[in-house]
């Protein structure tokens, strides 16, 4: 059962407890709700129980990043609260493409701009694009919200997908596994990754996948990981000894010397989300991939990100997992600086002053909306848009008067919902 976090009357982080006993506290008048997402409340009298510590599990992905904390009870350790992080890398990289390409236009058309900057300049040491700086900056920010309201002292982190270790050769393209316990799961992780948990010969997602190979080994396949692939039982048996461009498709042995964009980009931020994780001062624990789905079969959980982060390195063998409803966190941004918008062509149409603040309330704000009559009656929940000075705002799809707005939770740059 997901937990409510609860701090004491100095801010001291506690032990989250049960809804039940939070509504206790709440009716009782012995606590107050301090923030809204992650619900939390402060006591109002001092407490002398002893802070017990939870540990946070971390399983970094491209798009999602899955976190739980993780407390270790008398009759064994208990997943007490957990999230998912969504990221919006991608929306940056669209971002600076599109700010590119109208710069490049611009100097090409010899209007009046500022010229490109010196062919020989440097990165500095340790360098990485926003889009995969926002993926890091995301969870060590969590980190450290999560530290002011629970006694957090370890981390678990999924240092890497693949462990290369377990491998022949260090080339991740093509490979053969030593035997081993956790060979099994290292190979068929990659492969799910690869060809994206469906049958590479009919499609079909949600059913069991057997690792095959492209060129069979009766004929001289080999079994490196360029030449396997998955596939169902019924089409497996069908290609039988055929090679895959035998059974008609050619085209599987380009897509397996294809690069994964993903976890290229969760290899090249592992060490700087290390780093910037071990500034924290705590003990950091680190897995595999291969670790993580492998304690996750054997205590029979399903496939999500925030498991995959409670079963992370050698401490997730044995942890319990009772109907935890995961708080889904979408980052946002914090606004855009573009002073104007522009045509197809790179010059301005129309001015975009940058209005954030109207009326005591900000983009951004979550808000309940209570509307009496008009278009848009009813009571409904969302983000709050100012788009011009106004007594109106957009919440959602609805042009709202602020007098019928109640905030319920400040803009810090990220949305909130319940998977």
């Amino acid at each position: 059962m997901q937990r409510v976090l609860v701090v004491g009357h100095d801010r001291r982080p506690l032990m989250p407890c049960r809804p039940s006993r939070a509504r206790e506290l709440l009716g009782a008048g012995k606590a107050a709700v301090l923030r809204r997402y992650p619900f939390t409340i402060i006591l109002k009298q001092a407490t002398g129980d002893a802070v017990q510590p939870v540990a946070f599990k971390i399983d970094p992905g491209s798009r999602t990043t899955g976190v739980a904390l993780v407390a270790d009870f008398k009759h064994g350790k208990e997943v007490v609260w957990a999230a998912e992080i969504e990221h919006r890398c991608w929306a940056i990289r669209e971002k600076l493409l599109r700010r590119h390409a109208l710069r490049r236009g611009r100097r090409s058309r010899n209007c009046r701009y500022r010229e490109h900057r010196n062919w020989n300049r440097r990165l500095c040491k340790g360098w990485l694009a926003p889009s995969l700086w926002s993926r890091i900056f995301n969870t060590v920010t969590w980190l450290s919200r999560l530290r002011k309201w629970t006694h957090i002292s370890s981390m678990s982190l999924e240092s890497v997908k693949f462990d290369t270790q377990k491998m022949q050769n260090p080339e991740i393209s093509g490979v053969e596994y030593k035997q081993g316990e956790l060979a099994g799961y290292e190979i068929r992780e990659y492969l799910l990754e690869k060809w994206d948990r469906e049958c590479a010969y009919c499609g079909k997602m949600n059913v069991p996948l057997q690792v095959e190979h492209m060129r069979p080994r009766s004929r001289g396949g080999s079994g490196r990981v360029g030449n396997l692939t998955l596939a169902c039982q019924p089409c497996n048996q069908k290609k039988g000894n055929k090679t895959a461009a035998e059974f008609g498709h050619s085209r599987l042995q380009d897509k397996a010397s294809e690069s994964l964009s993903n976890a290229g980009a969760m290899n090249a931020t592992r060490w700087a989300l290390f780093e910037k994780l071990k500034q924290a001062g705590l003990s950091i624990e680190c897995g595999t991939g291969g670790r993580t789905k492998f304690n996750r079969t054997h205590l029979g959980l399903p496939k999500t990100h925030w498991i995959d982060a409670a079963c992370v390195g050698q401490s997730g063998a044995s942890v319990r997992v009772s109907s935890v409803t995961p708080l889904h966190i979408s980052s946002k941004g914090h606004g855009r600086r573009q002073r104007c918008s522009v045509n197809a062509f790179g010059f301005p149409k129309q001015h975009a002053p940058r209005i954030k603040e109207s009326r005591g309330w900000r983009t951004g704000d979550i808000a309940i909306a209570c509307v009496p009559r008009g278009m848009y009656t009813g009571t409904f929940t969302g983000r709050v848009i100012i788009r011009h000075k106004h007594a109106s705002f957009d919440v959602g799809k609805a042009r709202v008067h602020h007098k019928h707005l109640c905030k319920i939770h400040k803009a810090d740059g990220y949305d909130y919902g319940v998977n």
